[in-house]
């Protein structure tokens, strides 16, 4: 995206959007809306009987996104997005790019669509490049990663020091002075290995390393880096960090442990620029009787600068566009109003959805659940939940309605970049679990394209979202908090 000024097209619809939007139409005769008779839950069994209710409209939605005209839509819809916008890191003409798509998109679906404007990081990757100097050579893949500094136009080349743990290099710090640390860290699950993508620099910088080359963050590996974002800790020299294979990692350690001196020359182009002017695009079906209460249910826009960013997040996007095409299509409006958003900058650390957060924030009680689909859209597992005992109640009625697809499971402990905030301050949240053990082969890197995306799984995911934010939105009463 431009650094100064806002994106002519986008402000330009952003402004026609204030112009031209209809007012709100509350009509409870809307066509298509639902009519449950039951009184407002007080119990297990008045909830029980009110969910049940929705029982014809679950299996409506179900075949119709997994059987009937709307079968591999998602996916196709994900398919043709990424094959025309490609990957879309924040800050990048990509992303510009894919916000007018999807504003298009979604406006000719019939929805009610509109851009909220948020400032995100633009860091630009440049020309980089890694190879082993002693004791052969051999030419190494890396990734930056986000928000790392460049090297000087020459590169840098320096010994390297192997470690296995932050622990290792507090120990050696003294051997680290003017080499290039390399974090040679198993990985555990991403929790435990994914500091020492977004610490390492620091670490090494505290006790004088020149660079960081951190092993990725993967449990499988066919030569292929992962990039991610990095943070620098208040007060420490900013150094380039990068990350390298599984493979070049576990060879270099194999050759410290021989004694045998590794340098490594390292040359990159990274850039922290101004930063720029994007959106959060904003896609809602407006509630007929609490239009200002809202179901929210998102994923995230933007991905990084590498493959096609079709798992990480476009399907979580694309399951929670369809969400709100698969109750237009049925001809349904529920009583509270369905808000899909698309983040941008969450691979910076949530930061569109911050700024929507603190935009949004004084009507914090008529946010009624949000939910956000951030870990691929592979065959379904179960909902995650987190809420009051009372929530958990009526969401375990709720997935009992996805029986005819065998997907009744709820679990604890809803976690997303994108919600944390709402959830820390006592909004309900629920974020999709897959089986997502191929995951994190794929994560941030060349090889997350739509080859990883299965039709029937995004079918089921889709299917899954929607009943569980419809019904949500048009119960009777909000979810207790």
């Amino acid at each position: 995206m431009a650094q100064k000024g806002e994106p002519p097209f986008l402000l330009f619809l952003f402004s026609l959007l204030f112009l031209l939007s209809p007012p709100c139409d509350c009509d409870p005769q809307d066509a298509g809306s639902m009519d449950v008779s039951s009184p407002a839950a007080s119990n297990v069994s008045d909830i029980a009987k009110e969910v049940a209710g929705y029982a014809d409209v679950a299996q409506q939605i179900i075949d119709l996104a997994v059987y009937g005209a709307a079968q591999n839509r998602s996916y196709n819809r994900l398919a043709d997005f990424t094959d025309t916008i490609g990957n879309r890191i924040s800050g990048s003409h990509n992303l510009e790019r894919a916000i007018e798509y999807m504003f298009n998109a979604m406006t000719q679906d019939g929805l009610d669509v509109l851009l909220e404007p948020v400032k995100v990081p633009h860091w630009v990757r440049g020309n980089e490049s890694a190879e082993m100097i002693a004791p052969r050579a051999k030419s190494l893949a890396i990734l930056g990663l986000g928000s790392s500094v460049g090297t000087p136009p020459e590169g840098i080349e320096a010994e390297v020091l192997v470690v296995n743990s932050f622990e290792e290099l507090k120990h050696r710090a003294n051997e680290a002075i003017g080499r290039i640390v390399v974090y040679n860290q198993p990985f555990v699950n991403y929790d435990t290995s994914g500091p020492y993508r977004v610490d390492g620099a620091s670490e090494a910088a505290k006790v004088g390393a020149v660079a960081a080359l951190i092993r990725s963050v993967t449990p499988f590996s066919i030569n292929s880096p992962h990039t991610g974002v990095q943070h620098y800790q208040d007060g420490v020299n900013h150094i380039p960090a990068a990350c390298i294979t599984v493979e070049d990692a576990e060879l270099m350690w194999r050759m410290a442990q021989r004694g045998q001196k590794i340098i490594v020359r390292l040359t990159m182009g990274a850039k922290n620029l101004p930063d720029a002017f994007s959106y959060n695009t904003v896609a809602e079906i407006k509630g007929w009787q609490h239009p200002e209460q809202v179901v929210l249910l998102g994923g995230h826009l933007d991905s990084w600068d590498v493959g096609q960013g079709a798992m990480d997040d476009g399907g979580g996007v694309m399951i929670s566009w369809e969400a709100l095409s698969l109750i237009k299509n049925l001809g349904l409006r529920p009583r509270r109003t369905m808000r899909a958003v698309l983040w941008s900058a969450e691979e910076q650390g949530g930061v569109g959805s911050k700024q929507y957060f603190d935009r949004h924030k004084e009507n914090i009680s008529n946010f009624d659940l949000v939910m956000e689909s951030d870990l691929g859209t592979f065959t379904p597992l179960a909902l995650r939940f987190s809420g009051s005992d009372a929530a958990r109640k009526v969401m375990e009625e709720v997935m009992k309605l996805l029986a005819p697809i065998n997907l009744t499971k709820l679990e604890p402990d809803a976690d997303g970049e994108d919600i944390k905030l709402w959830m820390q301050a006592g909004v309900p949240g629920a974020t999709l679990h897959v089986e997502d053990s191929r995951y994190f082969w794929f994560h941030h890197t060349e090889g997350d394209t739509m080859t990883v995306q299965d039709p029937h799984d995004m079918n089921l995911c889709s299917a899954l979202w929607t009943v569980v934010a419809y019904v949500v939105a048009d119960l009777q009463d909000m979810l207790p908090r």
